[in-house]
């Protein structure tokens, strides 16, 4: 026992900075992309013909775009890409309240668009508790397991009063992974129906906002939206799988726990090494 004590002091402290500080990230991690189409050769369609997902629109055109419920992040369209015109930021702030939201659009430069919060009646009721049910409805588990990743000692999604529960009686909203697969279907839809009102639902990664690279399939519903009927998504969170901190960043923001646009990242492994990002400099971010 006492050489196990040793080697938890000897460790530190192993909770991610963020949001009070920068948040670190792989060196092979990508976050949000930007389009230049100016850069586009003309006729050109490589970024589009080596998309898996069919998440690029438009190349070339002033209307180019790319849809990150669709986005796998593979990077092979600006692998592809000869002259640039894609590519891919460490921006992680990629969950959005609407899946038109999720559409990074050419027109829009770098800006990039952020979680608004809940209304203040649901803050009230969630912004300091808040219980999660999780449903894999068919998914390969990388989601899964960045959901669960969320709640280790690095991320620990549990200070900010956000868990997961093993029953839905006890929810106050779903969190769907998967392309919600026929087999998932009626266990969803079940699922949703036990969970007390007023509740949430949070659709994490491309396969549960868009079928992801299932999408078509006839086993499948192209994600949850529609699965269940006359329900809304109220929080969309891309990633194939999303990482930790997009997650805890869509979540906080929904909660109103985060404020601003901050993008405060810090050098691969290193708390206090900033990182230059591409863009205009963010004004502070406010944490309640």
């Amino acid at each position: 026992m006492i050489e196990i004590l040793k080697a938890r002091l000897q460790l530190g402290k192993q909770t991610v900075a963020y949001p009070g500080g920068p948040a670190r990230f792989p060196e092979r991690f990508r976050g949000r992309p930007v389009l230049d189409p100016a850069r586009c050769e003309q006729g050109c369609k490589a970024c589009v013909e080596v998309c898996p997902t069919g998440a690029v629109r438009e190349p070339g055109l002033p209307a180019m775009a790319l849809d990150l419920g669709r986005c796998l992040f593979c990077a092979e369209c600006g692998d592809a890409c000869p002259t640039g015109a894609v590519a891919f930021t460490r921006d992680y702030r990629l969950a959005m309240r609407t899946r038109e939201e999720l559409l990074v659009e050419a027109s829009r430069g770098d800006e990039a668009k952020l979680v608004r919060a809940l209304d203040e009646k649901m803050r009230a009721l969630f912004g300091r508790s808040l219980k999660l049910r999780q449903v894999s409805a068919g998914g390969c588990n990388g989601c899964e397991a960045e959901l669960n990743a969320s709640g280790n000692i690095q991320f620990d999604l549990s200070r900010f009063g956000i868990q997961f529960v093993a029953s839905p009686r006890h929810a106050d909203g779903l969190v769907v992974t998967g392309p919600v697969t026929e087999n998932m279907l009626l266990a969803l839809q079940k699922t949703y129906e036990a969970t007390p009102a007023p509740k949430i639902v949070v659709a994490v990664g491309a396969c549960a906002i868009s079928g992801g690279p299932f999408a078509g399939s006839p086993v499948a519903n192209d994600g949850v939206e529609g699965a269940i009927p006359g329900v809304p998504v109220d929080l969309w969170i891309p990633g194939c799988p999303p990482h930790p901190i997009t997650i805890l960043d869509g979540l906080l923001r929904l909660l109103g726990r985060v404020e601003g646009n901050a993008l405060r990242l810090a050098g691969t492994g290193i708390v206090g090494a900033s990182e230059p990002v591409p863009g205009p400099a963010s004004a502070p971010a406010k944490i309640a």
